[in-house]
């Protein structure tokens, strides 16, 4: 316990979770600076999976170790690196023998508040049931949830911390759930909170010239005719990318690839979880805090800067019925363009890179 609680000492300032935890009877609280908060919503946490002290250090071992594989190569942080704010720096994620993935790896920046359908096409509900998702994938952790739950039985350190979070009486009551409980326990202390962007709307910090040039493209302060943004192209980000979380959580067609019919899509994105005709080639909006780390960019990674990012939504991208509304040529120049990255750089928190890494120690 002494070593748990130098851990969470460790996570303080950058990892939190809201409220406190019970330990050996008493509280323990996982963070100093609630202040930082006060722009977000209060989580939401499931009723069946409240945090504990024994829970999060469980889902914290849980996430970086290669045991989870069937194969025990590769771990949930092999993919989600501290460094690159849980992302992984290539175009699509690679599994157990370097099998290629479908999609480019997600940050993890924040992934406790997005509580409605999480991976690019939205087929899980909740943390706990993302946290599943991987280890059951034949091209990215093995598939083998008989052969990982074995292993956890029988390992000397897991069940006893698996039957002390989780109140089990046997090895065979463990299950594939009480693992995504734990993972998903450990990554709602993945809290990012203290951007240039979050000081500046405390008060504490100001943004250079160019950032905040960028900052009313992002939020289209043009549309406000008295204002000194006036006439200034709109950046239309804010729709799908709303703060604080820099997300609205729902799915889009951001004109990526030309379809003159639905059906011409490669990837069905949304619309192959759902069956719907609509939904075909959209992809959940992605939250950009620490987008600076993150790249490279989109559901398949095709793009590997921020500036190609930007000079896609400038260009208006490619025809489909069904691409959203907000997409359009935007006509910015080069200075608008290059302010528009600089705002998204003042996403990033370099205090939540500093403590991610010292997981790893």
């Amino acid at each position: 316990m002494q070593a748990l609680r130098r851990m969470i000492s460790g996570l303080a300032g950058a990892f939190l979770l809201l409220g406190t935890l019970a330990c050996d009877g008493g509280e323990v609280a996982l963070t100093a600076k609630r202040e930082h908060l006060e722009a977000f919503a209060d989580m939401l946490v499931p009723a069946d999976n409240p945090a504990t002290l024994e829970g999060v250090a469980l889902g914290r071992d849980l996430f970086f170790d290669p045991l989870l594989s069937a194969d025990s190569t590769i771990s949930c942080g092999t993919c989600h690196r501290p460094e690159l704010a849980f992302s992984d720096g290539l175009p699509l994620s690679r599994g157990i023998g370097g099998r290629l993935g479908r999609r480019n790896t997600p940050g993890l920046a924040n992934v406790g508040y997005l509580h409605q359908h999480l991976f690019w096409d939205g087929r899980a509900v909740g943390l706990e049931a993302q946290a599943l998702h991987p280890i059951a994938e034949p091209h990215e952790m093995g598939g083998d949830w008989a052969t990982v739950l074995g292993k956890l039985r029988r390992h000397p350190d897991y069940w006893p911390r698996f039957r002390s979070a989780f109140g089990l009486g046997s090895p065979d009551q463990l299950e594939a759930s009480h693992v995504g409980k734990a993972l998903a326990q450990f990554q709602r202390t993945l809290v990012s909170s203290d951007s240039k962007y979050d000081r500046v709307q405390r008060g504490e910090a100001v943004f250079s010239t160019a950032e905040a040039l960028g900052e009313a493209i992002f939020f289209d302060f043009a549309d406000d005719p008295e204002g000194p943004y006036a006439g200034l192209p709109t950046g239309e980000c804010a729709h799908c990318h709303t703060p604080p979380h820099f997300t609205n959580q729902r799915f889009f067609n951001n004109g990526l690839d030309a379809a003159a019919h639905l059906e011409d899509f490669g990837d069905p994105g949304r619309g192959g979880i759902t069956g719907s005709k609509a939904e075909l080639g959209l992809f959940r909006a992605p939250g950009l805090r620490n987008v600076a780390l993150t790249a490279p960019y989109m559901h398949d990674g095709r793009m590997a800067t921020l500036e190609e990012v930007v000079a896609h939504y400038n260009g208006g991208g490619e025809y489909a019925e069904n691409k959203s509304a907000n997409v359009f040529p935007l006509g910015l120049d080069s200075v608008q363009a290059t302010a528009l990255v600089a705002f998204l750089q003042t996403l990033t928190d370099s205090s939540f890179v500093t403590q991610s890494i010292m997981l790893l120690r």
